[in-house]
């Protein structure tokens, strides 16, 4: 049994449920071009797999239950959701590589910044522009996988809310590392 009883098996059940519903979404989007009802079928199987996010979430602070696993793969599976769904989106050319490689690359650098924060014995709370992050990337990729073709001016809608998340991710990402700078100059460590 996990820390916390069943509430943190709970918790952990659902970062699984996410994380074995990315190659799910992943082939249902690759499946887009050729298949009726995938993209439908994408959509779905993302939104679920997002919504597993916010429960687990919103369980784990009704509960006051946190643990350093819990912490570790839930953060782990919203990267690789956001990671998969994107190289998925660019290889059907409904995203940009452009902007998959802006929020891959933060995932990145932010995954590196965790480390050498966790070294020094340090927590890293999430952000208000995280949190964002997070919701926007998430809708960005809704939006994406079932595509209003109208354009709205110069771009579709979802291409706007693709921008959108390329902005508010490199804005965490900033924010982030000015609030852990300390721990990469070069007299910390």
């Amino acid at each position: 049994m996990t820390e916390g009883g069943l509430p943190g098996s709970l918790l952990l059940g659902l970062t699984y449920v996410r994380i074995l519903l990315i190659p799910v979404v992943m082939g249902l989007i690759l499946a887009g071009p050729d298949r009726d009802g995938a993209y439908a079928a994408a959509a779905v199987t993302f939104a679920i797999a997002a919504t597993t996010d916010f429960v687990d979430g919103h369980l784990a602070r009704r509960w006051a239950l946190t643990t350093t696993l819990g912490s570790f793969l839930d953060t782990t599976a919203d990267k690789l959701l956001v990671s998969g769904a994107l190289i998925a989106l660019v290889e059907v050319d409904r995203a940009s590589a452009w902007v998959a490689i802006i929020i891959i690359g933060r995932e990145l650098v932010i995954l590196g910044l965790r480390g050498v924060v966790a070294a020094e014995g340090t927590v890293f709370p999430p952000s208000i522009w995280g949190k964002l992050k997070t919701n926007v990337q998430f809708l960005a990729i809704l939006l994406a996988i079932l595509r209003y073709d109208e354009p709205l001016g110069p771009l579709l809608l979802d291409e706007w809310a693709m921008l959108a998340a390329a902005v508010i991710t490199v804005f965490s990402a900033v924010e982030y590392l000015v609030r852990f700078s300390s721990a990469l100059s070069e007299g910390s460590g």
